[in-house]
């Protein structure tokens, strides 16, 4: 039988091994999380997009689209009302669009979805809202009736155009810098690819390593 001594250098050497077993395991407990989630917890409003060109530009746009369709639609009657219809239209779809990509880009929610092209489809949103808000001003005013509200969405409406021309004139310039630093990335990995394929010609012993 073991006397008292022998049992507490057992315990003493079991305890021992059972810190070093515990220190060298790979599974250690960590305070930290093992995933992030990606929800919308931690949704922080970037201040420098907003202060920027690009996003007072957005923000007049919104604006300036938001106080036409407001100015539209305080007009009761019409005759004819195509032209009424479709800047009401033009203002509302301008507003929607550009009020979500404002948000998108705001919260930088669009870092989320890389599968978009952002500056490509935000320089399709500001042309088309160019060219409409153009023609839909250029109908209400030959078609208006002299009214306040009419001549205040026709002005509005010319603003809005000029400030989505402004847009698209950065947006284009963006999407061209974008896609110069894409197809460069792209070249530079063909380089690398390529040249990492001649150096396992060039080395058999690493084909036969890996047969």
């Amino acid at each position: 039988m073991r006397n008292g001594d022998d049992l507490e250098g057992f315990d003493g050497e079991a305890s021992s091994a059972s810190m070093i077993s515990a220190a060298s395991s790979p599974y250690q407990p960590t305070t930290e999380p093992v995933s992030q989630r990606r929800g919308l917890g931690g949704l922080r409003c970037d201040l420098d997009y907003l202060r920027g060109t690009l996003g007072r530009l957005k923000l007049a746009e919104v604006l300036l689209a938001l106080t036409a369709f407001i100015c539209i639609e305080t007009i009761m009657e019409c005759s004819p009302c195509e032209g009424l219809y479709f800047f009401e239209f033009v203002s509302c779809s301008a507003l929607v669009v550009t009020g979500a990509l404002l948000l998108l880009f705001s919260l930088n929610l669009h870092t989320r979805i890389p599968q978009i092209n952002w500056n490509l489809t935000d320089l399709v949103n500001t042309g088309l809202s160019t060219f409409f808000f153009f023609i839909a001003s250029v109908v209400l005013a030959a078609l208006n009736h002299k009214t306040g509200a009419e001549i205040a969405a026709v002005v509005f409406g010319f603003l809005a155009m000029a400030v989505y021309a402004a847009n698209t004139f950065l947006a284009v310039r963006k999407w061209r810098v974008s896609s110069r630093q894409q197809s460069s990335r792209q070249s530079s990995d063909y380089i690398r690819a390529r040249t990492e394929s001649r150096e396992v010609v060039h080395r058999p012993e690493i084909q036969r390593l890996d047969a």
